[in-house]
């Protein structure tokens, strides 16, 4: 919905102009383009290396605009052709055959093939360590026919295979890029990367030899650690877009003739317990957290109430397995009730270190839960975690926690999150599990997908604090951005200005 906010108050505006000087030195030295667009955003990522590093910031710099697909996810969610021109599905379901794109290039010149192609599926499957190389494991080979057509065999039916092609998991990438993915990735897409500048930007060069409608101009993204400084950044004009903008309270300082919109994601703010560490190895206290927990507090102070609610499930309102209900509701003493169950007292109160990480929505939310969690009965420490590089190798890497909150905004990634018992939430369950090979492989997707989440939620596996909203800022002129987000990407070359 597009939405339009006049100033409100003077004495806000002049507070929020003030520094704006600072971000307009800094804008002229990083990440500034003369004939294109810089989009400020939050969560700079320490590497463009995707397949060893987990989170989102890479995949959404990176997809669409140096990396591409086979297939890609429109805004309706729906899978269409891009780097191939279409398909063969054969009758058992186990044999894809892409028909590829004649003419494409890698940005080092070397040719897109059908060899290209199998060689990045066999890449995930051998190299990655992201845990979302899971999304791969349905192929048991893919070939090159010949130079155009690519033959894909599954080892069993997968309906989300072909979907997570769209996604980072089906970047197209050469042999000879994989030596230099963390600092300089090659890719088939419209932009080079020209700088990356860590924790502060990444500008882009725009292909002239790119196989589609070229960008028009250069562009870059540029990160800031608070949301006041990337609104004066677009105030002063050194950006065009703040995208996913992280404090909504800021809305009503913007002059009429700046664009608001705000769109949907697939982000989920997941309020994450060690299912594998006291105290959170028992049910009763992650259900404690969950009937403990205002969600409805949560959307308000956060995000000024523009969150959807999706009852506490991992689910986003645009997956067909959502399910709409509320799971948990608000109930303080039902969850200090489950506390007693659990043998807690008031003179022995489970004790709980929360590692937040370095994110304003993160440090926002946690204020809130540190003052919820006590009142139901836990002894709460919050500790402050670097992010990306701290958080992503304490939490997500090895699992060194007991509770900690992160937006979640890789597309469906139920399966990821909560079917294996490894990855950091270390959930453990087995009908889980069956329920999730059952829908992927099986003609009830669906079906199984809703009991798996019925499932997880009765286990209270995690608790989903709010459905994050795509809060965009757009300087005047600025045209060609979509607020919602269906996939991993934020594609630059769509965005423009007029003159």
């Amino acid at each position: 919905m597009l939405i339009r906010r006049v100033v409100l108050a003077c004495t806000v505006v002049l507070a929020l102009a003030l520094p704006a000087c600072s971000a307009g030195s800094t804008a002229t030295q990083v990440g500034r383009v003369d004939d294109g667009v810089v989009v400020g955003t939050v969560a700079a990522p320490a590497s463009l290396d995707f397949t060893s590093t987990g989170g989102a910031a890479i995949p959404q710099a990176l997809m669409a605009n140096v990396y591409e697909t086979l297939v890609r996810i429109d805004e309706d969610g729906e899978i269409v052709p891009h780097l191939a021109t279409g398909w063969d599905v054969s009758d058992d379901r186990l044999t894809y055959t892409f028909h590829l794109r004649d003419g494409v290039t890698f940005s080092n010149g070397e040719e897109f093939t059908a060899e290209t192609a199998a060689f990045s599926i066999d890449y995930v499957q051998n190299e990655w360590t992201n845990g979302l190389k899971s999304q791969m494991d349905p192929v048991a080979q893919a070939r090159a026919v010949d130079p155009l057509t690519l033959e894909v065999t599954l080892a069993h039916p997968s309906n989300e295979w072909l979907w997570s092609m769209g996604t980072l998991t089906g970047a197209m990438m050469t042999p000879t890029g994989t030596q230099t993915l963390a600092t300089d990735p090659i890719g088939t897409g419209p932009y080079t990367v020209e700088r990356f500048a860590v924790g502060e930007s990444v500008s882009y060069s725009a292909r002239a030899d790119y196989w589609g409608e070229p960008a028009d101009g250069d562009a870059a993204i540029r990160y800031f650690s608070d949301a006041v400084g990337s609104v004066n950044a677009l105030r002063s004009g050194d950006v065009d877009v703040v995208w996913s903008l992280q404090a909504p309270e800021l809305l009503d300082t913007l002059p009429e003739e700046f664009g608001v919109e705000v769109g949907t994601t697939n982000g989920e703010l997941l309020l994450s317990m060690n299912n594998d560490a006291a105290p959170f190895d028992d049910v009763r206290v992650r259900q404690a957290v969950a009937y403990g927990v205002d969600r409805e507090a949560v959307s308000q102070v956060v995000y000024e109430g523009l969150a959807t609610d999706t009852g506490g499930a991992p689910v986003p309102p645009t997956d067909p397995w959502f399910t709409g209900r509320d799971y948990y509701s608000h109930d303080p003493e039902r969850a200090r009730r489950l506390l007693r169950e659990a043998g807690y007292s008031e003179d022995d109160r489970p004790q709980v270190t929360m590692k937040i990480p370095s994110l304003p929505y993160a440090e926002t939310a946690a204020e809130l839960l540190f003052s919820e969690l006590r009142q139901i009965g836990f002894d709460v420490s919050l500790v402050s975690s670097e992010f990306p590089a701290v958080w992503l190798s304490e939490v997500m890497g090895s699992a060194d926690y007991q509770m900690s909150l992160i937006a979640h905004v890789e597309p469906r990634d139920v399966p990821v999150l909560f079917g294996n018992p490894d990855h950091y939430l270390r959930f453990d369950s087995e009908p889980v599990r069956e329920h999730l090979a059952r829908a992927d492989s099986g003609d009830d997707q669906v079906g199984h997908m809703r009991r798996a989440v019925d499932e997880i939620m009765a286990e209270a596996g995690s608790l989903t604090l709010v459905n994050t909203p795509n809060i965009v800022l757009t300087a005047p002129g600025v045209t060609g951005v979509e607020a919602n987000v269906v996939t991993d990407a934020l594609p630059l070359a769509e965005i423009g200005r007029s003159a």
